[in-house]
């Protein structure tokens, strides 16, 4: 017996600014939950410290996060000198303090140190893994891993003020890149320690900040609907709140276009290459957008094979 589906099946991308002191899963639960979808994703956590833009993919779009994941990002970021704590923000307690004895000049000179292709060694409290733990499982305990320098590209670091012991910053950087390191490693250069004291996400990739919502703007309009009398499994109930969501194809639409013929479809869908318009225009290995060449509905990504067809990455199921 087919087990009962658990929510809508609603596609799209929605902008949160996540607001200060909430998880990115726990926000993702609360926007999965208004929206009563059946599955949800968010595309790169912020912490409960950090604010700003925290793009939620509902549905088919979950399959298009990674490409989020991988997007430019611009924060707002305040650095905190004189001070380095246990995490590089305002949760880790202090480790050392020092007296801050710097200018103008030495503080240009030292963002000059980061700025463009560096090498970056992440965080003990960040996420990533080791042997299927995060780093931050094991930092809490007090162990220290080894990790490797990373390349990461910090494409603009502007100072946008500089008083006494505060700096605020405008980051726009590659994927990878841990702010608190960077702060935390600005502060040693300067040789009085830093932390991070604010972070506010401003852009992920070119998405549209005034396309955010904030979790209390989007529950104002999840409370129009009665629960009690409405049909949770229609769409129609929940149609100001889906006309709030950008299209899957938002998350790769800096990849090129290919559009595939009605009968290619089927074969698309079922994993299998097919042909396509402009097959002389794309090299092997290069990642395109596939639309219905009849109805121009988004089917997924693809790729060009050794064959010069565009062969399935990931599908969309509508």
């Amino acid at each position: 017996m087919a087990r009962k589906r658990k929510g809508r099946l609603v596609n799209g991308i929605i902008l949160l600014d996540k607001g200060l002191g909430l998880s990115s899963n726990h926000a993702l639960q609360q926007v999965k939950r208004m929206f009563n979808a059946a599955k949800a994703g968010h595309t790169g956590a912020l912490d409960p410290l950090a604010t700003g833009m925290l793009p939620i993919c509902l549905g088919e779009a979950t399959k298009f996060s990674q490409f989020l994941l991988d997007a430019d990002k611009t924060y707002q970021v305040t650095a905190k000198l004189g001070v380095r704590t246990t995490t590089s923000d305002a949760d880790g307690e202090v480790v050392d303090t020092s007296i801050v004895n710097v200018n103008e000049d030495k503080l240009h000179s030292a963002c000059d140190m980061f700025r463009g292709p560096i090498k970056q060694v992440p965080s003990m409290y960040s996420a990533l893994k080791h042997q299927g733990k995060p780093l931050y499982f094991y930092a809490r305990q007090g162990i220290n891993i080894e990790r490797e320098a990373r390349d990461i590209t910090i494409f603009k670091l502007i100072v946008d003020r500089f008083e006494g012991d505060e700096v605020d910053m405008t980051v726009h950087c590659s994927k990878g890149t841990y702010i608190r390191s960077l702060v935390d490693d600005l502060g040693q250069l300067l040789g009085c320690g830093a932390y991070v004291s604010k972070l506010h996400r401003t852009q992920v990739t070119d998405y549209p900040v005034d396309k955010m919502m904030t979790i209390e703007a989007l529950q104002i309009i999840r409370n129009k609907i009665d629960d009690e009398t409405a049909d949770l499994l229609n769409n129609d109930t929940f149609s100001e709140l889906d006309g709030l969501l950008l299209p899957m194809d938002s998350a790769v639409k800096e990849l090129p276009d290919v559009e595939i013929g009605e009968i290619g479809e089927g074969f698309f869908r079922n994993g299998n290459p097919v042909n396509f318009n402009g097959r002389s225009e794309f090299s092997e290995g290069t990642l395109v957008k596939v639309y219905s060449e009849q109805s121009g509905k988004f089917l997924g990504v693809g790729f060009i094979d050794d064959d010069a067809k565009v062969a399935p990455k990931r599908s969309v199921v509508y």
